[in-house]
């Protein structure tokens, strides 16, 4: 009796995973409209780029500043898909499959998550994008003031080169 009540317990405790899942959806709902609003902000910025009374600095300026725009706003739908990944490849692991996302012809196998190691994977790829952007970022504002800074900089692209590689790789034994 005891026992049945103590295995019922400790399987109904799985249901706390609930509030890492509606955190995680919540998160992503709220970096999505971040990114969304920043997009809204950047295109309304952009649209001052042909007036003729920006010099060319100021266009040079404002190129800069765009383009540093779009790679974080990329980011945060990047971070935003990561949660939203998350979130689900909780449910489906702890809670119970997500039947529409199985059933869906319209349906990534990304968002099909059938183990933990699934799981990782999955979020392993967006992260490795997230830090090929964030590189990105990072080198468009970086000065080369040495040939070893430009050495560096190459070395760090072949790192993300490899990363991909590798992850090509392990994609193609499944």
């Amino acid at each position: 009796m005891i026992g049945r009540w103590f295995e019922g317990a400790i399987w109904s405790s799985r249901l706390v995973v609930l509030l890492a899942v509606v955190s995680s959806l919540v998160s992503a709902i709220a970096l999505f409209y971040m990114s969304t609003v920043d997009a809204w902000i950047l295109v309304t910025h952009v649209l001052n780029y042909g007036s003729p009374e920006l010099t060319a600095v100021d266009r040079v300026e404002l190129r800069a500043e765009t383009v540093t725009h779009v790679v974080e706003m990329v980011d945060g739908y990047l971070l935003a898909t990561v949660l939203l990944i998350f979130g689900m490849g909780l449910y489906e692991l702890f809670i119970c499959k997500i039947g529409q996302a199985e059933e869906s012809g319209t349906s990534s196998k990304v968002l099909v998550i059938n183990s933990l190691d699934d799981l990782k994977a999955r979020l392993a790829k967006v992260v490795l994008m997230i830090l090929i952007v964030r590189y990105f970022e990072f080198a468009l504002g970086m000065d080369f003031n040495t040939p070893l800074d430009l050495l560096y900089f190459a070395f760090g692209i072949a790192f993300l080169g490899a990363a991909l590689w590798l992850s090509h790789l392990a994609d193609m034994k499944h």
